[in-house]
């Protein structure tokens, strides 16, 4: 639990310093970019600071100039932090409570999503982060919506999908292994290790007729990239 508490400490204290001095500068200049880059510094700050090493390979598959979807399998509550920064995010709903920081990633075009099924709610989430997308912002999505329960890849949502055949953005699978080991679901304990985060090629949506066959794509790759204890047992 010792890592546990040195990276809340980090969080606590530099991110609540962050949000009582950079949010209403933020708001007093109209530009939110500063205060990203120093929540993204805290956020790696806090990862280091629990003794986790990240390495990310494929970062020359991310094209240039483009919006992209970066979207990536989800197996632990540090996969967030160890991720490269990709400026959105679609998260839940609840995060957007908390207080200072709930401000901070509105105000930074995060998109939160509803739990349940409600299709009202899947619209406007996509809607949201369409017009990130199309204001120059990247996007980073977990597929399958929430953590995986045994570290193995899960069922995908359809959402993501969807808004890249809206849009046209292209996709960046990313495949994370190391953090299922590290910080299981259920615990708020954290073991040092290694955070493997891999940017796979890049897929253009507009090469496939429908959101499917790009589905079955995206999961291809990440499948592929994933270490076997971490493939589905069905492999679909």
């Amino acid at each position: 639990m010792f890592s546990t508490f040195k990276m809340l400490l980090v969080y606590l204290t530099l991110g609540g310093l962050a949000g009582v001095v950079g949010i209403p500068y933020s708001l007093a200049v109209g530009n939110v970019r500063l205060l990203y880059r120093v929540g993204m510094w805290i956020a790696r700050a806090g990862v280091r600071a629990a003794g986790i090493t990240v390495e990310v390979t494929g970062l020359g598959n991310v094209p240039a100039g483009v919006s992209c979807i970066f979207l990536s399998n989800h197996v632990s509550n540090l996969d967030p932090p160890v991720i490269p920064p990709m400026t959105s995010v679609l998260l839940k709903q609840e995060l957007m409570r908390i207080p200072l920081l709930g401000t901070a990633m509105r105000m930074g075009k995060f998109v939160p999503v509803e739990r349940g099924n409600r299709r009202e709610a899947a619209r406007a989430s996509v809607k949201a982060a369409a017009d990130a997308l199309r204001s120059g912002l990247h996007m980073l999505i977990f597929a399958e919506g929430t953590r995986s329960k045994d570290g193995r890849l899960a069922a995908f949502k359809r959402g993501p999908f969807y808004l890249a055949m809206e849009t046209g953005a292209p996709i960046v699978p990313v495949a994370i292994s190391g953090t299922q080991t590290m910080m299981q679901k259920g615990s708020a304990a954290i073991a040092p290790g290694v955070a493997r985060i891999a940017m796979l090629p890049a897929i253009d949506p507009a090469r496939y007729a429908t959101r499917e066959e790009l589905m079955a794509a995206v999961r291809a790759a990440i499948v592929a990239a994933l270490p076997e204890e971490m493939r589905p047992e069905n492999r679909k």
